[in-house]
């Protein structure tokens, strides 16, 4: 019960940490979005007539032939958006990466249950622990505490029901304590996924709003905010599609090695289970 409580008090102490973390993010990210946005793709020397852009600002002027930084430029303000979200599924992506690459531990998962199941069906779980330790990371946590508990329920004698109850249980135990931290951030970049194609939708019809305006301004199109909006719209539509392509790939990937870290524990579990099963049968028989 006592470490129960210590890793109740760490996770939740990991939790608030956690929050803090996505919420300077995103902010961040935003923020480094607007920057990039005004000071580097609204450069002066990324449009026509430079001398004048200084005085007018880059809304006033033509991109540059083949300057792309102005082109997304002239996509608006909807892009600095867009670039903050982009930002951020690249931020959540390459830190769920790392907390999920040391939830896996020190070695191959795959290979460390199958040592592990080994000599638990060998009656070694010292050495199945020495493997845990070696190992660290979620899985090995969590096949540990069922072990140390494969043990206690050993001295105590129960019967096969009782002690399949028993371990199943500081096994599920163990499991919620650990596994929730590798979820943490990932309803962001599941939230990404939708918002880039909103945010991106939202850009494309301003655009087009912009782009008819040009159409309907009396007897002749004005060519250039025809062009603008057209080229706004585009920008945004491209932006907000890469956005959600690269969340969407993420969260399913992430997901993904959840799914196999939590199979890989109920795999150690049911060895654990049916080594006790024979430990018993072996003790009524004799």
């Amino acid at each position: 019960m006592a470490n129960a409580s210590i890793q109740k008090e760490k996770k939740e102490g990991g939790s608030k940490g956690s929050n803090v973390f996505a919420a300077l993010t995103i902010v961040l990210c935003i923020v480094i979005g607007i920057l990039v946005w005004r000071y580097i793709m609204g450069a002066p020397s990324n449009f026509e007539n430079e001398e004048e852009i200084i005085k007018l600002g880059a809304e006033a002027g033509h991109p540059k032939p083949g300057n792309y930084l102005g082109m997304v430029y002239k996509g608006g303000y909807v892009v600095p958006v867009l670039m903050g979200l982009f930002l951020m599924s690249v931020v959540f992506s390459i830190e769920r990466l790392i907390s999920i690459s040391k939830a896996a531990g020190k070695g191959n998962v795959g290979a460390f249950v199958e040592k592990v199941q080994k000599q638990i069906s060998n009656g070694n779980i010292s050495e199945a622990m020495a493997e845990c330790d070696k190992q660290q990371g979620t899985v090995a946590n969590v096949v540990k505490a069922g072990l140390l508990k494969y043990e206690e329920v050993k001295r105590e004698g129960f019967d096969s029901e009782r002690a399949e109850a028993a371990i199943q249980q500081e096994i599920e135990e163990a499991t919620s304590l650990e596994m929730p931290m590798l979820e943490k951030n990932l309803v962001v970049i599941s939230t990404l996924v939708s918002i880039g194609t909103l945010v991106g939708l939202l850009g494309t019809v301003t655009g087009m709003i912009k782009a008819f305006s040009a159409l309907g301004a009396g007897s002749t199109p004005d060519s250039a905010q025809l062009a603008n909006g057209i080229s706004e719209a585009l920008i945004n539509t491209a932006t907000g599609i890469s956005t959600s392509t690269v969340a969407i790939i993420a969260y399913n990937s992430f997901t993904s090695k959840i799914d196999k870290l939590t199979y890989s524990i109920d795999e150690a579990g049911f060895t654990i289970v049916q080594t006790y099963r024979r430990f018993r049968a072996r003790a009524n028989n004799a």
